[in-house]
């Protein structure tokens, strides 16, 4: 199936002209999901990692949903609307997707001036993504929307307050990738076995019956 869609992936891109990147995953391969791409609305390349949106399909597995016409903010400040269309096996397993990305900086500010002519309030603020071919900024960029949820730095939290964060961070599904527990430890200020140890924790508590 992701071999019949590669022309797919150019067919679009060339639909939608310059402003148009439309990007194939494998989520099998989660450290370097990116399998085809066309156009350049991100700067990613073939073999880079899947942005923290892929990261919540891949923790939500079979029961995730495609994600429709969602905005988000570039760390440059452009404007992207996006959607990213789920592909399954003949058993319904999850294990890619198909994603179109649309820059719309310029269709947005234009949108903005004549709100303002007709006196249209703004539209709330689009959340920053990161997207990157390196997995440990993503990661990264998890840990900091963490941080800014709870309003405090994460390095030395208290014990409790530790076990909430890697909870939060496994249901987001960083610890799917290789490399995400020494970036997490890091951050925390921690050895990479206390995170392994924390993360057994929280997952064994979920499983664990009432």
């Amino acid at each position: 199936m992701l071999q019949a869609l590669r022309p797919v992936v150019d067919g679009l891109a060339a639909t939608f002209g310059t402003q148009c990147e439309v990007v194939l995953h494998d989520y099998r391969t989660p450290d370097a999901s990116v399998v085809a791409l066309a156009g350049s609305v991100t700067s990613r390349s073939v073999g880079g990692a899947m942005s923290e949106i892929g990261l919540e399909m891949l923790a939500r597995g079979d029961t995730a949903r495609d994600k429709l016409n969602y905005v988000t903010k570039t760390p440059d400040g452009r404007t992207v609307k996006s959607s990213t269309l789920l592909l399954r096996d003949g058993s319904g397993h999850v294990f890619g997707s198909l994603c179109v990305n649309l820059d719309i900086t310029e269709l947005r500010l234009a949108a903005k001036a004549m709100a303002a002519l007709v006196g249209t309030a703004d539209a709330a603020p689009a959340a920053t993504t990161v997207f990157s071919d390196d997995i440990g900024e993503v990661v990264t960029a998890v840990i900091e929307q963490e941080e800014e949820r709870l309003g405090r730095p994460l390095a030395h939290d208290s014990r409790q307050g530790r076990l909430r964060v890697i909870e939060a961070l496994d249901a987001r599904g960083v610890f799917r990738l290789s490399r995400s527990a020494l970036v997490v430890a890091e951050r925390l200020g921690v050895s990479r076995a206390t995170v392994y140890a924390d993360l057994g924790l929280v997952r064994g508590e979920r499983r664990a019956p009432d």
